[in-house]
């Protein structure tokens, strides 16, 4: 980063008029102090590590103002845990720069005592010594790549031995990883721990699916396109789907996955914040809290869930992982349908589906429009108009259309006017989430990160829903792996009013 003028948030708390007041700014000349916190685990090594050295490649980290520190309860040397970060860039066949491995230090210690992170505060206020950083202005991001079970008790103690003067342009700011909570009442549990610790202004609740990159283009899509504005209602949108499919199962994860189920770990979080983008009123302007304000909005504005609108399954063999109990209920797969209760949305179905051991791997938005009034052509049997968004992969948007098949006769066929960001934007690598997110938090723009109050949104209209599955009173249907989920899905989603085309496929283009 830089050392020019940054946004740096003054608000405390939630209360609206706090929302509203536009950001100070203050000078950000201080070093930059990035620490993660579970730092030899699976997240880190995987998606933290990698993501940051990016942001180093393409210059937006300098090696004179950042330096990285990993914390664990592993006891590995430096060297040892840039051997690890090194060895799993490397298997992504990317070159590194060894001078980007030696900004990181390794601290060891516990995550519940003060020993390791007193030492952890030395090693840092070493640094930012170091650099000659004048008092109150040095930046301190933790990233808690951890189990949330220890949110609490690692807060404390980063609020205890770690905080630094924030009096000339400073700050300290944690990053959140998912899950935030199992239901309402831990989720709540949670945000009040923490936030007696920090103001919701240091805090960055991350959702990995706001920062990829077609879910960013949702609000441009929508508000910048004239001839989407009239068509974005009830009056021409049958209904939207919102699809998160897996070819796989849970794959030595079954232990962990059970405990929460493809509602927890898909559906209530990523699905759901795409929901948010999709039915969203314009916001004021493009500053985080208008639009995390019509976020929240949505979410209250969503009816409680009838049981008559979900199918769950659980794939054939989900059992046989020895971590995964005999008789579990958790499920596998569900298609959720909610109606927004609003004047834009009133009688839209919107249908979450997530599934893993399906027949395909893709996310996708589908929305679907209503049939062509006075239909002269008699081409409704070829199915509808409908806008799709590929989240991942082969990044695309594309519209489904009837136009004439040519030739002669005066026949039709489906078609496509198509966006595909492989052919369209041939040489421009498109940004991991992670990497997004992350120069979001530093930059500190919390616009694609979880609010307290959109978190208690999103839980209230899930956690009834959980609750009956938790205690057995809704049991998930058993359907094969490779196949498209339970047949009951399929009547869920017609009962809904989609329709599905048939004999159409929409084949990526080549280069």
């Amino acid at each position: 980063m830089g050392s020019g003028q940054r946004k740096v948030e003054k608000r405390s708390g939630l209360e609206n008029d706090s929302f509203l007041k536009e950001h100070e700014t203050a000078p950000e000349s201080g070093c930059l102090s990035i620490i993660v916190l579970g730092a030899s685990g699976d997240l880190a090594k995987k998606k933290t590590f990698p993501a940051l050295y990016h942001l180093y490649r393409q210059g937006f980290l300098h090696p004179d103002e950042v330096h990285i520190f990993g914390y664990a309860r592993t006891r590995i040397s430096d060297d040892e845990l840039r051997d690890r970060i090194r060895g799993d860039i490397l298997a992504k066949k990317l070159k590194l720069y060894q001078s980007s491995c030696n900004q990181i230090k390794y601290v060891s210690g516990s995550y519940d005592t003060e020993d390791g992170f007193q030492l952890l505060d030395k090693e840092i206020s070493q640094h930012e010594v170091s650099k000659n950083s004048a008092e109150g202005s040095s930046r301190r991001l933790f990233y808690l790549a951890l189990p949330p079970s220890v949110y609490p008790t690692v807060c404390r103690m980063i609020r205890k031995c770690c905080m630094n003067k924030a009096d000339h342009g400073g700050w300290t700011r944690i990053v959140i990883e998912k899950p935030f909570g199992k239901d309402l009442e831990s989720a709540e549990n949670l945000s009040a721990h923490i936030g007696e610790l920090f103001e919701e202004a240091q805090l960055f609740r991350i959702d990995h699916y706001l920062g990829k990159e077609l879910v960013q283009n949702l609000l441009v899509l929508r508000f910048a396109n004239r001839f989407f504005l009239p068509l974005w209602n009830r009056d021409n949108i049958s209904n939207v789907q919102i699809v998160f499919r897996e070819n796989f199962g849970t794959e030595g994860r079954g232990g962990y996955f059970d405990e929460y189920g493809i509602i927890r770990d898909i559906i209530q979080n990523h699905l759901l914040q795409i929901l948010c983008l999709v039915a969203m009123e314009k916001p004021v302007s493009l500053k985080p809290e208008y639009i995390r304000d019509e976020k929240v909005k949505v979410l209250q504005s969503v009816l409680p869930i009838r049981d008559e609108d979900v199918v769950l399954g659980q794939y054939d063999g989900y059992r046989d992982d020895p971590t995964v109990p005999d008789q579990s209920n958790t499920p596998t797969f569900a298609t959720v349908v909610l109606r927004i209760h609003n004047e834009r949305w009133e009688g839209v179905p919107f249908i979450l589906k997530a599934g893993k051991a399906l027949n395909s791997s893709k996310a996708e938005i589908r929305v679907q429009f209503k049939d062509v009034p006075g239909d002269i052509f008699k081409c409704q049997k070829q199915g509808r108009n409908e806008f799709v968004i590929r989240l991942q992969p082969s990044e695309a948007m594309y519209m489904k259309l009837t136009v004439k098949q040519p030739g002669l006769e005066m026949s039709t066929v489906q078609s496509e006017l198509d966006l595909s960001y492989m052919q369209r934007y041939q040489g421009v690598p498109i940004p991991e989430a992670y990497e997004r997110l992350i120069l979001d938090t530093i930059r500190g723009d919390q616009q694609h990160f979880v609010r307290r109050d959109e978190l208690k949104a999103a839980w209230e209209i899930f956690t009834p829903l959980l609750h009956r599955i938790d205690n057995g009173e809704m049991k998930p249907k058993e359907y094969q792996p490779g196949s498209r989920g339970p047949v009951e899905a399929d009547e869920l989603l017609a009962k809904a009013g989609y329709v599905q085309t048939h004999g159409y496929i929409w084949i990526p283009p080549t280069l």
